[in-house]
């Protein structure tokens, strides 16, 4: 039996990281950083201009270029089957992609419109539906975001509720938010995708701590939707826990290259005429924070065969994977930036994109909290 990826699970990554290294390095991270607030602050002043109508017309920044290139590595069309364009991989084999998009802090639509969208579309869309939007998806030609925040309990003041074909509410904090279009969730389980130019809808970028990932909010007013005819809460779990496990997934990526990168620093900084990485202190961090993180690959693997396999009992172990990462993420971020001292703190060696993208992670789908409370509700040990 094997115990670690595949030859072809191997392959992928390396292939990725290798184009990541070539086309998504630190210096196109700033870059698209820079567009996001410029996208954010022309929006702000359009909304103090014109109001909702001009906050409607302002677009987040998208990193297009990169996205062709995952394109035509298949990596937006991992998890569609093959009959509508994709590769029709498995959710261990997204997992190995999030990490490696982590790992470079890369900054593109993947968790919703590559991995919760193909999967709702799988589980709950009609024959006319996969095959309208899953063949762009795998090309490429079509972002899809998620709206499904208020179903992990993210805020009481929010909610999208569906009456005759038309949407109204609130969603906050929708995932991969420069999209074409928008999976929405509603508050009695049901599963809407929204084109981002329906009318009566108001959208507003939202401040975040991750400026690789643009976060926002919807507010609908009757505004018309196509509902996935086979949603309901099941299902709804189920998109869910696969987003969980992706997320999970990119903070081990960007805890491994934050340690990576402390390690790096203290086999090179000297102090008192000696590199940092002889102090004792220091090899003691660098040791905690991998054996922190090495254990938690496994778990990753393990949640995402789990989804491939047995997504009726992954529920768990997902709740419970992205949790613990949320805590490992946390620790490893801290303790990287204190190996690098003062210079942890600075834009040029730019640890902070990996600092707040663990945050992000922490945050997004469900907090530790949230998540063991879901676990143990699951598992029958509270009511």
């Amino acid at each position: 039996m094997e115990f670690g990826l595949s030859h072809e699970q191997t392959l992928l990554r390396d292939s990725l990281a290798q184009f990541l290294a070539d086309r998504a390095p630190l210096a196109r991270v700033r870059r698209f950083a820079a567009e996001s607030a410029a996208a954010a602050g022309a929006e702000g002043a359009a909304g103090g201009t014109a109001g909702a109508a001009a906050r409607a017309t302002a677009a987040p920044a998208r990193a297009d270029d990169i996205t062709a290139g995952l394109a035509e590595l298949g990596i937006t069309a991992l998890l569609i089957p093959e009959a509508h364009g994709g590769v029709g991989l498995t959710p261990l084999d997204a997992c190995v992609v999030a990490e490696t998009l982590g790992y470079h802090v890369t900054p593109v639509a993947f968790t919703a419109s590559s991995v919760m969208v193909p999967t709702a579309l799988r589980l709950a869309g009609s024959d006319a539906q996969r095959l309208e939007w899953l063949p762009r998806i795998a090309a490429g030609q079509t972002v899809i975001g998620a709206a499904m925040a208020e179903h992990t309990g993210a805020r009481m003041d929010a909610g999208v509720t569906a009456t005759d074909g038309r949407l109204d509410g609130r969603a906050l904090f929708v995932l991969d938010y420069a999209a074409d279009a928008w999976l929405v969730g509603d508050t009695a389980g049901g599963l809407h995708l929204v084109a981002a130019d329906a009318p009566g809808i108001t959208r507003r970028t939202l401040e975040i701590v991750d400026a690789t990932r643009p976060i926002g909010e919807l507010v609908f007013a009757r505004t018309p939707a196509e509902r996935l005819p086979g949603a309901n809460a099941d299902v709804c779990r189920q998109v869910l826990d696969v987003g969980r496990a992706m997320l999970a997934a990119d903070t081990l990526g960007a805890a491994q290259c934050m340690l990576d990168q402390a390690v790096a620093y203290a086999k090179q900084r000297e102090q008192f005429g000696r590199v940092i990485g002889s102090f004792q202190a220091v090899k003691h961090l660098c040791a905690e924070m991998a054996a922190h993180l090495e254990p938690t690959r496994a778990f990753v693997w393990y949640a995402g065969h789990q989804l491939g396999e047995k997504p009726q009992d992954a529920h768990v172990t997902v709740c419970q994977l992205k949790a613990h990462l949320s805590e490992v993420g946390r620790f490893v971020a801290k303790a990287a930036t204190e190996v690098h001292g003062g210079m942890g703190f600075t834009d040029l060696v730019g640890l902070h994109y990996w600092f707040k993208r663990i945050g992000f992670d922490r945050q997004m789908l469900g907090t530790p909290e949230r998540l063991r409370v879901e676990a143990a509700r699951a598992q029958g040990l509270i009511s």
